[in-house]
């Protein structure tokens, strides 16, 4: 029976060190893969140049590298938003999202974000959300993980600084994959991309809130958190029956105390529902127990799934009442951004991420759509 070869695509170094020695190579051999794939982008063992011939041959032979298949890209005219699709080894799709800043943005020349997909759909159904929509498929690896940086940096004009793991899924429901991708990015033999750059955003799972504070987790922490209301929560999050607000504001105290950093706080206000004066109350109580940051987040249709129920009936505040919700914070002295609707003209703004066949193909506005063969 033929020997099944390794993928190699999402080892650490010191995985592609025990791999390299079981193949009778010395260890340095495990350095030189780590570069090529994850700094260099290497798509091939022909590509690894500085790799001797004859040991490339042996890795043809027990091992492969294997590569997302880029289906379509997608740019948004309005704003350069782009929109990856790729298809997975088990022809499962996913998507990502390449975010640059606002031209008025004093990081305009250096900032490029990528939000990164961490799971096939997600089971969360988070009543705002197109990716809920799709169910759950299954968890992605770190390498595939990874490849999504690997993709989108060959298409980017500029070095990507900043990577969300805000895509489709929930990062805490695929924790270690999750944090062995971020490893492996932020290493200085890989893309380097520092800790501070990073961030990772939860829908609640106090239990991996308190294992990132016990580890030590350098990485920011973002909650998607949008009422304190635990009623209204539930009915917004589901994941609110399983970890109530109480328990999340204890997990993320304890995140506080025991790392001294602030967690992100993401806000999407909706009309009439948690856009109140007793909304703005209750976030100012939170934020003396916990200092926090806050990002207001513009609602983006999710109509396009054919969204039914409670969620059908979520409309977006308006938009001078959501700057005026923003500046009541201010005035407390909580640091708050508005965020832009980037990409939603494309269906790639927060919260609009999904695969589907039902997908609207109609768009309000024109984009400039790249199908890769």
């Amino acid at each position: 029976m033929k020997k099944k070869k390794k993928n190699i695509r999402g080892l650490s170094l010191k995985e592609l060190q025990d791999f390299v020695e079981s193949l009778g190579e010395r260890k340095y051999r495990a350095a030189q893969l780590f570069s090529w794939m994850y700094a260099k982008g290497a798509q091939s063992f022909d590509e690894m140049t500085d790799i001797s011939k004859e040991f490339r041959v042996v890795l043809e032979h027990s091992a492969r590298i294997d590569s997302l298949d880029l289906v379509r890209k997608s740019v948004s005219p309005t704003d350069g938003t782009t929109k990856f699709l790729f298809r997975l080894n088990d022809n499962l799709m996913i998507e990502s999202v390449l975010i640059p800043p606002e031209e008025t943005s004093p990081a305009a020349e250096r900032r490029l974000t990528l939000c990164l997909s961490t799971q096939v759909g997600c089971p969360l159904d988070c009543k705002f959300c197109a990716t809920g929509t799709m169910g759950f498929l299954r968890n992605l690896t770190a390498g595939e993980i990874i490849d999504q940086v690997t993709h989108a940096q060959r298409h980017a004009s500029r070095r990507i600084t900043n990577l969300v793991y805000m895509g489709m899924g929930e990062p805490m429901l695929n924790y270690e994959e999750v944090m062995k991708s971020v490893d492996i990015l932020s290493d200085d033999r890989s893309l380097n991309i520092g800790a501070k750059h990073i961030a990772i955003s939860t829908a609640g799972y106090a239990d991996k809130i308190r294992q990132m504070a016990d580890e030590d987790r350098k990485e920011k922490l973002a909650i998607s958190l949008h009422t304190l209301d635990n009623e209204k929560r539930t009915q917004l999050m589901p994941i609110t029956k399983k970890f109530s607000v109480d328990d999340l504001v204890e997990a993320l105290e304890y995140y506080y105390r025991k790392t001294r950093r602030r967690p992100t706080f993401e806000y999407i206000p909706f009309d009439g529902f948690n856009d109140t004066k007793e909304d703005i109350r209750r976030f100012v109580k939170l934020s003396k127990r916990i200092p926090c940051k806050v990002n207001i987040i513009p609602f983006h249709s999710i109509a396009f799934t054919g969204a039914s129920g409670f969620a059908a009936t979520l409309k977006p505040t308006p938009r001078v009442r959501m700057e005026a919700f923003a500046q009541a914070l201010r005035e407390e002295n909580i640091t708050v951004m508005v965020r832009s609707s980037a990409g939603e003209d494309i269906e790639a703004a927060c919260g609009q991420l999904a695969v589907e066949e039902k997908k609207s193909k109609a768009k309000s506005k024109p984009t400039i759509t790249e199908t890769v063969s």
